[in-house]
């Protein structure tokens, strides 16, 4: 059985949100992410494979450099997940303030 990684699982590593934090803003080799981190270099490009597959970022050969780049529009899928959750309580907390202030209409 093979695994597939999703964005979830992407971002719910603290390592894996700062790399994708230093990508968004430039374009970077492994050796300039790992320098970054008080981790090896092969942990680092653990995070960036996985990062890779997951497709949150991209990564380029220049030369005898590997570049990554960040592809934020797959973040998308959190956001609508999130968005659905957010209009329930939006919803639930509609409710309550008409709840409560119909109950103070009546203490007066």
């Amino acid at each position: 059985m093979t695994q597939t990684r999703d964005v979830f699982q992407a971002i719910a590593d603290p390592t894996r949100r700062q790399i994708i934090d230093m990508l968004a803003r430039e374009s970077l080799n492994v050796n300039a992410i790992a320098s970054e981190f008080n981790i090896t270099r092969q942990a680092v490009s653990l995070h960036v494979q996985f990062l890779n597959e997951c497709g949150l970022i991209v990564i380029r050969q220049q030369g005898r450099e590997r570049y990554c780049e960040a592809k934020l529009d797959k973040l998308n899928e959190v956001t609508a997940w999130v968005d659905q959750y957010r209009k329930y309580w939006d919803k639930k907390f509609d409710s309550l303030e008409g709840y409560l202030e119909k109950i103070q209409k009546k203490k007066k």
